[in-house]
Formats: structure tokens, sequence, C-alpha cells
């Protein structure tokens, strides 16, 4: 992923998906390495190498784990990414 990013932004347009998580398509594929993990509110997955998923609540499955968003409770993710559709946009700092 990190060379997509160096050819700029990547904007996501993700659905809500069991009332845990947030799930949106790359719109390319990216190579995994799943293991069955139990994901917790702030983990963000690579699922099945082509979906972007950020958790806002528990969930166990084989899956790519990318990374942890840090400093932000279940509750105040769960209220920032809202009941409906959001787009999140990775940019490499």
């Amino acid at each position: 992923m990190e060379d997509r990013l160096e050819n700029g932004l990547i904007t996501i347009e993700m659905h809500d998906y069991g009332n845990f998580e947030k799930v949106g398509p790359l719109g390319f594929d990216l190579p995994t390495n799943d293991e069955e993990i139990s994901t917790d509110a702030g983990d963000i997955i690579l699922y099945q190498g082509n979906s972007f998923v950020i958790y806002y609540d528990k969930n166990n499955w084989n899956f790519t784990k990318l990374g942890h968003i840090d400093n932000v409770s279940k509750i105040d993710l769960k209220n920032i990414l809202g009941s409906g559709n959001v787009t999140v946009t990775l940019s490499k700092e």
C-alpha cells in the first residue's frame, strides 16, 4: 500500500457491516498475511486482500492486521464513524 500512497491519496467509500465495522473496497489487491485474530475497537484490517476495514467493536476471524487507531474509545470511534456511509482518505506522511 505504501507504493500506492507514493502516487497520492487513497480514498475509500465505506459502509457499515454487522454493527461492528466499516468496510470498503480498496480498488486493488494487496498481499495478505491472514491469521485468526480477535479484533477490538480501532483495529484496521485488510480483508480478502482488497477490502479496508475499521473496527469499532469486537469480531473474530482470519484477517491481515494493518494497524490500530490509538487514543480513541470504542464509543468515541463509533460516534466519529457514524451510523451511515463514510469516506476515508489515506495519505503518507
